[in-house]
Parts: C-alpha cells; sequence; structure tokens
C-alpha cells in the first residue's frame, strides 16, 4: 500500500525560502517538520522542485560566502587594557573557515579548490621524459668506475 504523500506547495516554497536565505536543509525541513528523505523524495517526483531547489541552494550558498565577509568585517572588541581580544578574533576566524569550508564541499564548482585530473577530454594527460645529465659528474663517474675495474 503507497503511503500518501504529505507534499504542499506551501511547504515546499517555505523551504525554498529558508534554503535561499543560507539555512541549511537539514534544518529547513526540520522547521517545516518533515524529514529529508521526504523532501528528497518529492524533488525527485517533481523535476521542477528539483530545479527550484538547485536555485535557492545556490542563491543561499551566495548568502553563506557573503556573511564570511560580514563577519571579517566586523570590528573585534577591545580588552581593558585596550588591546584587541585574540580569543574574539580566534572565534571569528573559525566561524568564517567553518562557512567555507561547508561551501566548498556543497558546491565544489563555485566554492572548492580547483583540481585538475589529466586524462579528460580538457586536460589530456602528458608523459614527458625529463632526462637532466650532468656532464661532469658523469664522465667523474666513469673515471672511478675504470679505475675500480684497472684495480680489480
Amino acid at each position: 500500500m503507497a503511503r500518501v504523500s504529505t507534499y504542499t506547495e506551501i511547504k515546499a516554497n517555505e523551504i525554498l525560502d529558508c534554503l535561499s536565505n543560507g539555512i541549511p536543509l537539514a534544518q529547513a525541513v526540520k522547521k517545516v517538520g518533515i524529514g529529508l528523505t521526504t523532501w528528497y523524495d518529492w524533488t525527485y517526483a517533481d523535476a521542477a522542485l528539483a530545479e527550484r531547489f538547485a536555485r535557492a541552494r545556490a542563491a543561499g550558498h551566495d548568502i553563506i560566502a557573503t556573511s564570511t565577509l560580514e563577519i571579517a568585517d566586523e570590528q573585534p572588541p577591545l580588552t581593558e587594557r585596550g588591546s584587541v581580544d585574540p580569543g574574539f578574533v580566534a572565534w571569528q576566524k573559525n566561524r568564517i573557515w567553518t562557512r567555507l569550508q561547508l561551501l566548498a564541499k556543497w558546491d565544489p564548482k563555485r566554492y572548492g579548490d580547483k583540481v585538475t585530473v589529466g586524462g579528460d577530454a580538457d586536460n589530456p594527460l602528458k608523459i614527458e621524459r625529463i632526462e637532466r645529465v650532468v656532464v661532469g659528474e658523469v664522465i667523474e663517474q666513469r673515471a672511478i668506475e675504470k679505475k675500480i675495474e684497472d684495480d680489480a
């Protein structure tokens, strides 16, 4: 017996709105009261929803990336002695790093490190033979080997 879908346009729009504002999917579906599996079932069944999902995620990633700039631009508080609080700076650095690492995993084409692997159509594998010969050392080595042979 098939389960009855709990899909409603209101729930889908609320999730997409959360995503486009930088809220991670797990938090968005929890807020609406459905599970991740249910959300993915909806997107597999509806190509238009899947497209809207991809666009909302991309917009949300941009919001998260922008938030890293806001965090970095925030002026750190001063201690009682008038110096910058190093704990606050470390905390802000950790917040930025975490967001950038998540973006690199969630959207590696836009936010990840560029990795080129040889062998594909755009970057064919090149095999080069590099031969480095230091003439003086080769002549000296041969002279030593000849002397050893002559002494034997």
